[in-house]
């Protein structure tokens, strides 16, 4: 079940970038809706595989590379619309690709992202990159960044360039971009011990 919940949240990123070709304003408040749904739906998946026992090293996996299909979704599309900085979707996508890399190392040496057998050594790593405090920041502030973006751009929606909510948006955009480079960082640095 819990797999179906991270295969449902990756399909439903791919159904807000068709929403979001379609300019009407009614379309964009149903693809911000959307988007508040698929960012629950990642924590939906992890409750389920606990609640079910159906925790494991797949759906580990699983869950993360679902995490990453969103996120470069949602920050590509930004910025082949010309919504956020270019850099922003680089340094993301990047940032994912190199963490989940040495992840995969550690999994080949029987260590996972998360859990009792995580590859995070050292306390700090284990708060920043694997605490639910540290999850749960990161999957707000990707919900409020995803759906204020969205929002600034609907159409009807009168968003002046340095206005609140400009304003508001893109710090909330800058520090998400911020927390995942944050978060990143401890794996890179307790990586080096497993290559």
């Amino acid at each position: 079940m819990a797999n179906l919940i991270t295969l449902a949240r990756t399909v439903l990123a791919f159904l807000v970038v068709a929403m979001l070709h379609v300019r009407t304003t009614s379309v964009y408040l149903g693809a911000i809706v959307l988007t508040l749904v698929l960012i629950w739906m990642d924590a939906l998946d992890g409750y389920v595989a606990r609640r079910r026992q159906e925790a494991s090293t797949f759906g580990a996996v699983a869950d993360i590379l679902g995490d990453r299909v969103v996120e470069m979704t949602y920050w590509i599309l930004f910025a082949v619309f010309g919504w956020v900085p270019v850099w922003v979707a680089i340094l993301v996508s990047a940032r994912g690709i190199v963490v989940d890399g040495l992840r995969a190392i550690a999994l080949q040496r029987g260590f996972t992202a998360f859990g009792t057998t995580s590859m995070m050594a050292t306390r700090l790593g284990r708060v920043l990159v694997a605490s639910r405090t540290s999850r749960a920041a990161y999957g707000i502030g990707k919900a409020l960044a995803f759906s204020l973006v969205i929002l600034l751009f609907t159409p009807g929606v009168l968003a002046p360039s340095g206005g609140v909510l400009h304003t508001a948006t893109y710090a909330i955009v800058y520090g998400t971009v911020l927390l995942c480079l944050i978060r990143g960082a401890p794996v890179v640095l307790e990586a080096r011990r497993l290559i």
